[in-house]
């Protein structure tokens, strides 16, 4: 039986049990989000198809598993810009299927400025896995603990409350160490460390972060981490700067609190207050120092020196 040649550029849109594959213009395939029916379908394409998709949490990841083990060159899209896209075009309904076409419209007109995906190593989804836990263990504990706050009558359960779930985040900060030392980080993690204002958790983002893409600059990290400034201007006009909070949103945090604690140290005082000096609020102020201790990190990182606080060199 000949089997019939399917398109190289294909659109999918992802949700938890099914996928909506466009292989053409008019075309959609439902398939079942499941090893079987994916393996089937991946085997019936030519040699690296060009496939995108919209990121959806950990629905998306078989299917890019499967598709990069087998050669096809995969694009991972940003929903925003997704979205942009389809109000751009006049696009008026949001299905399964219209995704699914829009996705393919998009790769097949913009793929000469996409980036192919390529897999993370071994140990970042651990790594950002358990990151992110902490992240919410520690919103929670801060929102029970404020709800609590003006209930004297619960205030030693309130306490007793805190301890325990204090003791479940310093066991996964145990977990990320011992993992960060099984990926081989720990070299990179001192580095980082040295950083005034950069405690364990930060360099261990900073690390995770920097394993995941071959950046060609500190510019693209700070891009990769969402610090990069969007700017809006029009004529005369001067638009307000914003950043574009891209990537992950505990980095940020993690890294905004590092400048927090630099701006205090000798090193980066006299620097902060300069910052005032021009004009910027504190925010501001310490989103630039913040910038500045990632592109040191990134520094470190790149080249395997030793961070010196005078900046009068790198040691390797």
């Amino acid at each position: 039986m000949t089997k019939h040649p399917t398109p190289s550029i294909i659109g999918i849109d992802v949700s938890k049990h099914s996928l909506s594959i466009a292989c053409s213009d008019i075309e959609v395939l439902t398939l079942d989000n499941q090893r079987k029916p994916i393996l089937q379908w991946l085997n019936s394409l030519p040699p690296q198809s060009c496939i995108a998709l919209e990121a959806t949490g950990i629905y998306h990841r078989l299917l890019m598993t499967l598709a990069h083990e087998r050669g096809h060159v995969l694009y991972l899209l940003d929903g925003f810009k997704l979205s942009r896209y389809r109000d751009s075009i006049g696009g008026r309904a949001k299905t399964d299927h219209s995704d699914a076409l829009l996705i393919r419209r998009y790769l097949l007109h913009e793929q000469g400025q996409l980036t192919p995906w390529a897999p993370p190593p071994k140990g970042y989804e651990r790594l950002q896995m358990l990151m992110k836990r902490r992240a919410t263990l520690v919103q929670a504990r801060c929102a029970i603990l404020q709800s609590l706050r003006d209930v004297p009558e619960l205030k030693a359960i309130s306490k007793r409350l805190n301890a325990r779930i204090k003791a479940v985040e310093l066991l996964l900060e145990k977990r990320m160490i011992q993992c960060s030392q099984e990926e081989g980080c720990t070299n990179d993690i001192k580095r980082c460390q040295d950083i005034e204002g950069v405690g364990p958790l930060t360099a261990l983002a900073l690390v995770n972060t920097y394993r995941r893409g071959h950046f060609r600059n500190s510019d693209a990290f700070i891009a990769f981490v969402g610090l990069d400034v969007r700017v809006s201007d029009s004529g005369q006009s001067r638009g307000r700067r914003r950043l574009s909070k891209k990537g992950d949103a505990e980095f940020r945090r993690l890294i905004y609190n590092a400048a927090m604690s630099a701006r205090r140290s000798s090193r980066w005082q006299a620097t902060y207050q300069s910052y005032i000096d021009r004009g910027l609020k504190s925010t501001q102020a310490l989103l630039v120092l913040a910038r500045k201790l990632v592109r040191i990190a990134f520094s470190l990182m790149k080249n395997k020196t030793h961070y010196q606080s005078d900046f009068s060199g790198f040691t390797t």
